[in-house]
């Protein structure tokens, strides 16, 4: 990450060269912080990631029902697909804001389970849709409902980690979303060779029904052992509380604590958007979420390469790609926490790399080769999903954290307006070579290699000295 100079809430400005182990009052070992670490991520991220990666099946598991008979049964077009996929980010994209701004508020223990439990019902729920209205109805009402999982967790994770720590925890977040799309497709696979016509039910429903069940079970868990804010969280003690925020200001990230003055909802939203760093992240992040909406798409995309190959074996395919990139994403945040001034770099030769095989890709119509070059892609994609999120996490770590929450939520939200245009890339009508979506990705990877590159390139001018 690259260092900056940020004020903390009074205006003054916080040095972390002369901060060492005592801000104020409080005073720690490195002994007692390392330890306290510890005890965080065994708190937080266990239950973040398993809480993620069942959003992230919730969300995506409609690719696994469309290959499995969902079209069929409910007479579905490529259009009526794509629109049922555009359509779950409306309510998504428009309620992720007020949700930081609600969550900051309150207690993430109670909101992120809670919201979870809703969608795990909708979830269910669809597993009972007869026509194309009823898709449409309910994913919207499932994206609405997400809506507040995704930023919320964003701001979480940026509440307890100093900068120099978020990228390898940001991968791990990250890595449940690959391994998703694994489970997902693994779970799909078992479910449509054991329950298959069950009590009368075809196998891409129950597939619904049991990630639904899941999910609320999940949530019910999460109630009683997801920690709070460093301040607020009840799984620390009173001592481990104050250390959690005072070793968070040496470098310089803001923690909400019983003294801290709360800004309104406008006055956050205000300070969040003057600041261009949100707005040159929003763009870089739309670069990869468009180009990942091809996560919605592996399974139809394999059935074009193999098209004579069974559903579950299609299912079963689309298990390497997520492998591969689970890899590349823990490989590449556990090295951007080694070399946090690099991480713009890092992001930008990750897209060259996906850059270069997309466009080999359109030129390329050997299906084993093509095959090949998804995984690969998808390494790419993945790795720089994550190192975006910690990337403009650092960057936003001396906003006010209402503030932080809501450039937070705009880079989330507005970044997944770029799966709105991706869900029509890759129409039936193109299979099986998909020249129009491959070639509006290199666009879009093109965008992001300029992006990145600039981002690093001025973070490393303005720099005054790196942080350790």
């Amino acid at each position: 990450m690259d260092s900056f100079d940020f004020e903390d809430t009074s205006g003054k400005e916080i040095s972390s060269d002369e901060i060492e182990h005592a801000v104020g009052n409080e005073t720690w070992s490195p002994e007692e912080e390392k330890a306290l670490i510890r005890k965080i991520d065994l708190m937080l991220l266990p239950v973040i990631w398993v809480m993620y990666l069942l959003s992230y099946m919730d969300r995506t598991n409609i690719a696994n029902a469309k290959v499995s008979g969902m079209d069929e049964d409910l007479d579905l077009n490529s259009n009526q697909y794509s629109v049922a996929l555009v359509v779950y980010f409306v309510g998504y994209v428009v309620f992720e804001v007020p949700s930081n701004l609600v969550l900051a508020r309150t207690r993430p223990s109670i909101f992120l389970p809670t919201i979870m439990i809703v969608w795990g019902v909708l979830t269910c729920l669809m597993s009972v849709i007869k026509n194309y209205t009823h898709l449409i109805v309910l994913r919207i009402l499932v994206g609405s409902a997400e809506a507040g999982f995704a930023p919320g967790v964003l701001l979480v994770l940026s509440s307890w980690y100093k900068r120099t720590e978020q990228s390898k925890r940001f991968g791990v977040y990250i890595s449940a979303a690959v391994l998703s799309g694994a489970f997902g497709s693994l779970i799909a696979a078992g479910i449509m060779d054991g329950l298959e016509g069950a009590h009368g039910l075809r196998g891409w429903r129950w597939l619904f029904i049991v990630e639904g069940a899941a999910t609320i079970g999940c949530a019910l868990i999460a109630l009683f052992i997801l920690p709070d804010f460093p301040a607020t969280s009840r799984g620390l003690s009173e001592r481990e509380r104050h250390v959690a925020v005072a070793r968070l200001a040496t470098e310089n990230v803001t923690a909400v604590t019983e003294d801290t003055a709360l800004l309104s909802n406008w006055g956050a939203v205000k300070v969040a958007v003057r600041d261009w760093r949100t707005w040159v992240f929003v763009v870089g992040y739309m670069v990869i979420v468009g180009s990942s909406t091809l996560t919605y798409f592996y399974p139809t995309l394999v059935k074009g390469l193999f098209g004579d190959a069974s559903t579950y074996k299609i299912n079963l395919l689309t298990v390497p790609i997520y492998g591969a990139a689970f890899v590349a994403t823990g490989i590449t945040s556990y090295f951007s926490d080694k070399v946090p001034d690099w991480r713009g770099l890092i992001i930008a030769c990750w897209l060259t790399f996906s850059l270069a095989c997309s466009i080999i890709v359109c030129a390329v119509y050997n299906y084993t080769a093509r095959y090949v070059l998804l995984v690969l892609m998808a390494c790419g994609l993945w790795a720089t999903n994550g190192g975006t999120l910690a990337y403009a996490s650092s960057a936003f770590a001396g906003m006010h954290p209402q503030a932080r929450g809501v450039s937070l939520a705009l880079v989330n939200a507005m970044g997944n307006l770029a799966q709105i245009y991706g869900s029509y890339l890759f129409p039936d009508t193109d299979s099986p070579k998909y020249i129009m979506g491959f070639s509006v990705i290199s666009a879009m990877l093109a965008l992001g290699v300029v992006v990145f590159s600039a981002l690093h390139i001025w973070f490393r001018r303005r720099s005054k000295s790196p942080i350790e």
